[in-house]
């Protein structure tokens, strides 16, 4: 089978490398097509992979827009022939893809509809599939959509798929056997952004002055950072991110990714946004019981593996500190004894997604059928 890998984000990257490497070792032929985005490109370069770059104008106008748009679904009419696919598979969606050239379309998605609306209502409609975790609240579409009991982030972050090292940690003069503490500002500006709030900068610096006494403080940021943070930026490969982040004994953010991360590797986490309460399975990592409930995939536990602050609420920056200098004061055993145990918990919840997603596609459409019977044994996943 001949399977397109279709890319618009660093983190979808992530979450299909592990497939992909799977299926090409059981003999399909796996073809990677990206669009521009932040560091997309130099993951794929430096993992080794080849890849078609469609790139996506930017048109002032309506009509820049719309002749963007076209130009993009040409570029993949071509990829799609050239290579013979068989099968589309990614985060985002060619609408050539599924109307033009007929070929089965694979959307995985991790946030709520209502969170995503523009998404949502252009791609959609149009997918084949759509895939997300159970406590994903897929609106209309719920119908429409296979879910599995797990997140996006467990397809490269799950035990089975990810063993933290220390030593590329050490190999960016990072004392793994002190505290430390990872900082990300996100940029904020997608089209489901807009009017989000998050750490601004007398937030970090009052956060900083919190943390200063209990370890070393690391910054990562999509956003330029004002000059008084810049001595505790670090520059670290994006292939290694995920093992200085397993060895850290707290994230503070308002990237809702990492967040994540951060939350299936055992690492406490407090993320601050106004997406807070809107997406379900940051609720379902966050709170004591998740807001959507399935019997028969028994969700029921509660993991409780981060605190998730809405940032436009009142007394928020106050409860936000509250919180970093409580989770930054817990004795290093306490805390790891803590968030390895509740990390347990989620595990024995969740499958491996990866596995389960090499599965789905090798399968299918047969796969598409079985996956939504009540009785479906996940566990040949975990």
């Amino acid at each position: 089978m001949h399977i397109g890998l279709f890319l618009g984000h660093p983190a979808h990257f992530h979450m299909l490398k592990n497939t992909a490497k799977q299926l090409v070792a059981d003999g399909h032929r796996v073809y990677f097509v990206i669009k521009q985005k932040d560091i997309l490109e130099k993951l794929l370069q430096d993992a080794g992979y080849e890849y078609t770059l469609i790139r996506e104008g930017r048109g002032g106008s309506i009509w820049g827009l719309i002749k963007s748009v076209l130009g993009m679904e040409w570029h993949m009419c071509q990829f799609l022939r050239d290579n013979k696919i068989d099968v589309l598979i990614g985060s985002t969606l060619s609408f050539a893809a599924r109307v033009i050239m007929r070929v089965p379309v694979l959307v995985m998605g991790e946030d709520d509809a209502e969170v995503v609306p523009k998404y949502a209502k252009m791609v959609y409609p149009w997918a084949t599939e759509i895939l997300t975790p159970v406590v994903c609240d897929n609106g209309k579409w719920n119908n429409h959509s296979c879910k599995f009991p797990s997140y996006h982030e467990l397809a490269y972050l799950h035990p089975g798929n990810f063993t933290p090292m220390k030593k590329v940690v050490t190999s960016y003069g990072i004392d793994v056997d002190k505290p430390y503490f990872i900082f990300r500002f996100a940029s904020l500006n997608a089209h489901h952004d807009k009017g989000i709030k998050g750490i601004n900068r007398e937030i970090a610096a009052r956060l900083i002055e919190i943390l200063k006494p209990h370890g070393r403080i690391y910054i990562t940021s999509e956003r330029p950072l004002e000059p008084e943070f810049e001595p505790y930026r670090i520059h670290i490969n994006p292939l290694d991110m995920h093992h200085v982040m397993a060895f850290a004994s707290l994230y503070i953010g308002d990237s809702q990714t990492m967040a994540a991360e951060a939350g299936v590797l055992g690492v406490p986490y407090v993320r601050f946004n106004d997406f807070v309460g809107r997406i379900g399975y940051l609720d379902e990592l966050e709170e004591k019981q998740a807001k959507h409930y399935v019997d028969y995939l028994n969700l029921d536990h509660h993991y409780d593996l981060g605190v998730g602050i809405k940032a436009s609420e009142e007394g928020s920056v106050d409860r936000l500190c509250d919180t970093v200098e409580h989770l930054a004061s817990m004795p290093a055993e306490e805390r790891q004894r803590i968030y390895g145990a509740r990390r347990a918990a989620m595990l024995a919840d969740k499958i491996d997604y990866a596995k389960f997603l090499t599965w789905f596609i090798k399968n299918y459409p047969a796969s598409a059928t079985e996956a939504k019977k009540p009785d479906f044994n996940w566990n040949q996943f975990k």
